[in-house]
């Protein structure tokens, strides 16, 4: 396709070192500030919400917590709930 106007991925970091994922989201922001919208199903929620506009978290197949990435990634519920104490830190 050669302009899409969306990129849909799942798990494109599933079974990669730490170095690669890391080359996968840098790719992700740069495909994204073409504009290009992106459509991300992500295990690494904290790197994930680290990039993104604006984040979904799942629970058992529903729609638990929207908002922006930071927004979530400060949110005490789902820090508690889906990143980990650790991630407080």
């Amino acid at each position: 396709m050669m302009n899409p106007s969306v990129l849909l991925l799942d798990e494109p970091t599933a079974g990669l070192s730490p170095i690669y994922q890391e080359e996968v989201f840098q790719r992700v922001k740069e495909v994204n500030s073409t504009g290009v919208s992106v459509v991300m199903v992500e295990q690494n929620a904290r790197r994930c919400l680290q990039i993104c506009d604006r984040g979904y978290v799942l629970d058992q197949g529903r729609n638990a917590y929207t908002g922006t990435g930071r927004d979530l990634l400060n949110d005490p519920n789902v820090i508690e709930l889906y990143l980990g104490t650790l991630a407080k830190g």
